[in-house]
């Protein structure tokens, strides 16, 4: 129905009713006729009617050792967030808020990740180059100098091998070549 052929006196006639036989608080009563609009001016409309759902397995023997169950059509496999994604059009987290799952839910097998992970540690990922191993140890080194310097010792400071050269040289003058001086041959 349209809200023109809304009947306004048939919309009080059931409003006061309601409040005649139930305790109804005065803060309450323009949500009541609020809603009694809406539902008048739903008659005649197709019922929608909200899908129930119910979980292809239990959320207990969803997650196998070797696969992991989907909750929505029964799919097995090692992971389900692909699944999920393109079979259902739902993301990690649209899946586990649909079925009332806590974040923590696994979505991949427990012996796949046992796996990856192994093989990934095999491959050395997950630990420090030998160069960030490096600069972290001369850094750890630059910090504990500072410190004892800051504690009234004197650290002595080596000089690098341009700056002895400079002070060899004369002030940083690129040494002129020498001329080879011929030899000359005494007979004896």
């Amino acid at each position: 129905m349209n809200n023109e052929v809304l009947d306004p006196r048939l919309m009080t006639k059931i409003v006061s009713s309601y409040v005649r036989h139930h305790t109804v608080a005065a803060n309450q009563i323009s949500e009541l006729i609020t809603s009694v609009h809406q539902a008048l001016g739903q008659l005649g409309q197709p019922v929608q009617t909200q899908e129930v759902l119910a979980p292809a397995v239990s959320v207990r023997r969803s997650v196998h050792h070797d696969y992991v169950v989907c909750l929505d059509c029964g799919y097995r496999g090692k992971t389900l967030r692909r699944h999920i994604g393109i079979r259902h059009g739902l993301t990690r987290d649209d899946y586990l808020k649909r079925w009332g799952l806590k974040s923590d839910h696994p979505l991949t097998a427990p012996a796949y990740s046992e796996r990856r992970s192994t093989m990934a540690k095999a491959l050395g990922l997950g630990r420090k180059s030998k160069a960030a191993v490096i600069s972290a140890a001369t850094a750890a080194v630059s910090v504990s100098k500072d410190a004892s310097s800051k504690s009234g010792e004197r650290v002595a400071r080596r000089r690098s091998t341009r700056s002895v050269s400079k002070s060899a040289d004369g002030g940083g003058r690129a040494p002129s070549p020498k001329k080879a001086r011929p030899r000359s041959r005494v007979a004896p």
